[in-house]
């Protein structure tokens, strides 16, 4: 059988015996209609069981009802609390999310350009700023997260130095001496690895920094902390850049029999759901991701309204959540 197309708004037009037009004044609430016609056009539509195109309504309304959010690496699962917050208050505004993301789907060269010629009416950056951004015309952009290359575009973050030094001063209370940072590339790695640099330096203790990596994966956290727990046996603590490098770091040590966190203590950033889980239970930074997702959608949604807000620049304050991989090293218990 097959089922009846939806009725369009050429079948309403032709029910009521008024122009397509008309149809649309009616649908938009205009007062430039007679009753007459607005009365005929209305049983049409309830005759017909007319359903309005919101797609249709959307670019007669020059807006698409969509979102770009460029991310890196869907394979991050610290994007999960932020497309969370940005879901929730775009959601209830009435807009989509269309999510970019530049490891996974390689072949996107400009994703900015794809974003643009879906005539998106916003744009969340979420990784390290495109330049294609940075020129040209562009709908309102806000940037999500601490980024290299940001310029003086509206941004909201946490605050990447304060997380770092919570994490390295933990580890300094336990009594750990010479501690190790898995360091990542990109703006929020480099502030949390020159944060570590000057609180290790400020306390009179050995850092030792690996070699940046561009993508800050579980693999680069465990072939770096295998490197370093080989190279220098006497690091006690590790602290990496983000949690999916901290389990790596786990993993290493795993692999050279040292007990965590009676030999080795290991400590994240991002406080996702993976160093929640009871197995893991890592002890690491809360970035409130959810939190910087709210705010970066509240901002975005006041320029796009026309609101000029005074503060474009807003830094949430993290907090340190100790679990079970952190404890005193075994020379000073």
């Amino acid at each position: 059988m097959v089922r009846p197309s939806r009725p369009t708004i050429y079948d309403v037009a032709a029910a009521a015996g008024v122009s397509k037009s008309l149809v649309s004044l009616v649908l938009r609430g205009s007062d430039r209609v007679s009753e007459a016609s607005r009365a005929a056009v209305e049983k049409a539509i309830a005759d017909l069981d007319y359903r309005p195109s919101t797609a249709a309504s959307d670019l007669a309304a020059a807006r698409t009802g969509h979102i770009g959010v460029l991310i890196d690496d869907y394979a991050n699962p610290w994007f999960v609390d932020l497309l969370r917050g940005l879901g929730e208050v775009f959601g209830a505004a009435g807009y989509r999310l269309s999510v970019v993301d530049s490891v996974t789907l390689p072949r996107v060269d400009d994703p900015v350009a794809g974003l643009l010629s879906m005539r998106v009416d916003g744009i969340v950056v979420a990784r390290d700023v495109p330049e294609s951004l940075l020129r040209g015309t562009a709908p309102p952009v806000v940037i999500a997260g601490t980024r290299a290359d940001a310029g003086e575009a509206d941004a909201v973050a946490n605050d990447d130095a304060l997380g770092a030094r919570l994490a390295v001063e933990h580890l300094l209370g336990l009594g750990h001496r010479t501690i190790a940072h898995l360091a990542v590339a990109g703006g929020a790695g480099a502030a949390r690895e020159a944060s570590f640099r000057a609180t290790t330096r400020a306390a009179g203790v050995r850092g030792i920094v690996t070699a940046r990596r561009d993508q800050a994966s579980e693999h680069a956290g465990f072939e770096d902390a295998l490197a370093i727990l080989t190279a220098h046996p006497e690091v006690t603590a590790i602290f990496a850049a983000n949690d999916v490098m901290a389990i790596g770091a786990l993993g290493a040590a795993r692999e050279l029999r040292l007990d965590v966190p009676g030999r080795l203590s290991v400590i994240g950033y991002d406080n996702t759901d993976l160093a929640r889980t009871r197995l893991i239970d890592l002890t690491t930074v809360d970035d409130v991701s959810h939190d910087v997702g709210v705010q970066a959608a509240r901002l975005l949604l006041a320029r796009m309204s026309g609101t000029d807000p005074v503060d474009v620049r807003r830094s949430l304050e993290p907090a340190l959540v100790v679990r079970g991989t952190t404890a005193s090293p075994a020379d000073a218990a």
